[in-house]
């Protein structure tokens, strides 16, 4: 009877054991690693870009700066062009995407993505000389974008809809800004953020802003694996707390200015 009860009492903090092993997600792991991986992209100022120490600066750097801290670790950026954020984070290089995702029922296949976080407003961006002074002046032109990126996306879209005109896909925001500069292309869609940023740098001579482009507001969300259901609930509570307690508008007001756009859709988010 004895050793009955003895391998009984095995058993139960075996069982204990194999449970809590279970149970251990990767939240868990980031604590106890002490430090969290965030895929950032540095090329996409104000979110994200380098300073001139080179160390990395944005609004997304932030965000993920104050996500580290809540968690009690370090934050590492793992700087990440817009093409490989999804496979940075499914290749396991990095935690978790803090890099201004658009949250498409297509990326939803494959990652985890929150509430939005933030969300983008889009612009043309042209130049003096092209005569375009809205977006129903594109059509016709040559015209490209950031591959991978929501308004990339769109654009091709209705490029492929007019019939005319040509559509090129570059790999990083500078690529396509330059493109424009340079008279590759006439015309690119981006968020108004970054024409702000692009006008206000004063690197790119004779671009100007040409109006709203029709897309829907660009609501953007942090992302996790699509299997890590216990980060990305607390990564909807972090981005809720980040609202509620005014840090949000704290780093708009800082990265970018003005009004932020709303985060929620109307009897939807709430």
């Amino acid at each position: 009877m004895k050793f009955t009860r003895i391998a009984v009492a095995l058993t139960a903090v075996a069982s204990t054991l194999l449970v809590s092993q279970a149970q251990a997600d990767k939240l868990d792991d980031i604590i106890e690693s002490g430090k969290l991986r965030c895929a950032v992209t540095l090329d996409f100022p104000p979110m994200g870009s380098r300073d001139a120490q080179n160390n990395p600066v944005g609004f997304d750097v932030d965000y993920c700066n104050d996500l580290a801290k809540v968690l009690g670790v370090s934050a590492e950026i793992v700087e990440t062009p817009f093409p490989d954020r999804i496979p940075a984070l499914v290749s396991g290089r990095a935690d978790v995407i803090v890099a201004s995702t658009s949250d498409t029922l297509e990326r939803a296949k494959t990652v985890g993505m929150t509430v939005p976080y933030f969300a983008f407003q889009m612009v043309v961006l042209t130049r003096d000389d092209t005569g375009i002074k809205s977006y129903d002046d594109i059509k016709g032109r040559p015209v490209g974008n950031t591959s991978g990126t929501y308004e990339a996306i769109a654009l091709e879209k209705d490029v492929k809809k007019w019939g005319s005109g040509s559509f090129r896909a570059y790999q990083t925001q500078n690529d396509t800004i330059l493109a424009v500069a340079q008279g590759h292309i006439d015309a690119t869609v981006v968020t108004n953020t970054v024409a702000a940023s692009t006008l206000k740098s004063g690197k790119y001579k004779g671009l100007k802003v040409a109006g709203n482009a029709p897309y829907v507001i660009d609501y953007v969300s942090l992302a996790a694996q699509r299997s890590e259901y216990g980060l990305i609930n607390y990564l909807n509570l972090f981005v809720n707390q980040q609202v509620r307690t005014g840090r949000y508008n704290e780093l708009y007001e800082k990265w970018v200015g003005g009004s932020p756009v709303e985060l929620t859709v109307p009897h939807v988010y709430y």
